[in-house]
């Protein structure tokens, strides 16, 4: 369904919490790349995306990166930098390019502190994006990188509702965790099994059932939290669901 402020978490509030986190926000683009916060720095804006992919990536000492989480039109972005002062050790950027809703992150704090129903609906994001980051830690640990990459894919497409994905090797490099090698390999194979289509810094999705069939067990598991996200009776009616 298509939701009044075209952020899942802004819909799930009361008219009154809606109304004033809107009034305090602007719309913004957010391009490929845009940068929403950087590790150990506390933000100036939080966001609440309506369109596009927000990447939340880990980076170690020795270089190396990986993706523990995606945003997208149902979340946050800054949301655990509410929770108190210690520095968050991920980065988060735009992957695919959207749009957002942009609010001072004072802004927020006071209305997560204020009012019981925003806090209870960012801590029920909190706890699904926490939940998702155990599961992909596992899962980046045990599973191939065709298993990985599908149930990504399928993350992506649950969130952005399109075919195509416009994903430079760069970036899906960086999700695996692997070299481009690894990526062109891994592509090149699941394109051979009518999965994708694959060109630099193109992917489209060509059998949606098949791709489910090639992801690992974890797909299911990340799926059902998306999808339950703030399904919870309120006044005895449903918050709106995810399917849009």
């Amino acid at each position: 369904m298509q939701v009044p402020s075209g952020n899942l978490f802004l819909s799930s509030l009361s008219g009154k919490d809606r109304d004033f986190l809107l009034a305090r926000s602007t719309a913004v683009d957010m391009p490929l790349r845009a940068m929403l916060y950087e590790a150990d720095l506390k933000p100036k804006y939080a966001y609440f995306v309506t369109s596009g992919i927000a990447s939340v990536v880990a980076a170690v000492s020795e270089g190396g990166t990986a993706e523990v989480g995606v945003i997208g039109y149902e979340g946050v972005v800054g949301s655990l930098h509410l929770l108190g002062d210690a520095p968050v050790p991920t980065q988060c950027f735009m992957q695919v390019k959207g749009t957002a809703l942009r609010i001072g992150l004072p802004a927020l704090q006071e209305a997560f502190g204020s009012s019981e129903g925003i806090r209870g609906r960012i801590l029920e994001f909190v706890q699904q994006q926490a939940l998702s980051v155990s599961q992909i830690a596992g899962c980046n640990r045990l599973h191939g990188a065709e298993e990985r990459l599908a149930r990504w894919l399928l993350m992506v497409q649950d969130r952005i509702d399109s075919d195509v994905l416009d994903l430079t090797q760069e970036f899906l490099a960086v999700m695996l965790g692997a070299q481009r090698t690894t990526v062109t390999m891994v592509a090149g194979a699941m394109q051979e099994s009518g999965l994708i289509e694959y060109r630099r810094g193109h992917v489209k999705i060509v059998n949606r059932q098949n791709l489910e069939d090639a992801a690992c067990g974890c797909y299911p598991v990340l799926k059902r939290l998306h999808l339950n996200l703030y399904k919870t009776k309120r006044n005895g009616a449903e918050t709106p669901s995810l399917s849009r």
